[in-house]
């Protein structure tokens, strides 16, 4: 089974709606990248299936974004903080249009996720928007505990974000000894 046969059995045809986000934004030309735990997979070594596709662009371009996926068959349902959309299978598709986003597409770089081609946050852009996530207050208790599993992910595959972590963070999350 290859990486796409699983995501897409995972995510009861995730595939083809996140196939068809890439492409509505790539053939648009828009800048863009997923974050959150999509990132996190291209990022760690141990990828985990994840039925959220989380995304931002750049600000100028989020009303053309959510008009071509609307075009292109998602439901979309607004919030404060984001734009969420609907396809055909079970994967929940957020465009986030927080200014704290604003600049990571352009430090974006192209990957591969579960055999789909994407750009995904750079590193430290993924470290930092897991960490801004992890210290929302509002957040669901399950949710903080993955971002904090992520975090712990992606600092064990790359040792030299423990730099980057904020003191709360490196009382739990511990330094593992070379």
């Amino acid at each position: 089974m290859t990486p796409k046969h699983f995501y897409d059995w995972q995510t009861a045809g995730g595939t083809d709606d996140v196939m068809r986000l890439v492409d509505c934004l790539e053939r648009a030309d828009i800048a863009w990248c997923a974050i959150g735990g999509v990132a996190v997979n291209h990022w760690a070594v141990e990828p985990m299936v994840t039925q959220d596709v989380d995304f931002v662009v750049a600000t100028e371009s989020i009303e053309l974004a959510v008009k071509l996926l609307e075009e292109a068959g998602f439901r979309s349902e607004r919030f404060p903080w984001s734009v969420n959309f609907r396809g055909h299978s079970k994967v929940s598709i957020q465009l986030s249009t927080e200014d704290f986003y604003k600049e990571f597409p352009d430090r974006s770089i192209p990957a591969d996720i579960h055999g789909i081609l994407m750009r995904v946050a750079s590193l430290e852009d993924t470290l930092h928007g897991k960490t801004k996530a992890w210290m929302d207050t509002d957040r669901r208790q399950s949710k903080k505990l993955k971002d904090l599993g992520d975090i712990a992910r992606l600092v064990e595959n790359h040792p030299h974000l423990w730099e980057l972590l904020n003191p709360d963070l490196k009382e739990i999350i511990k330094k593992d000894s070379p």
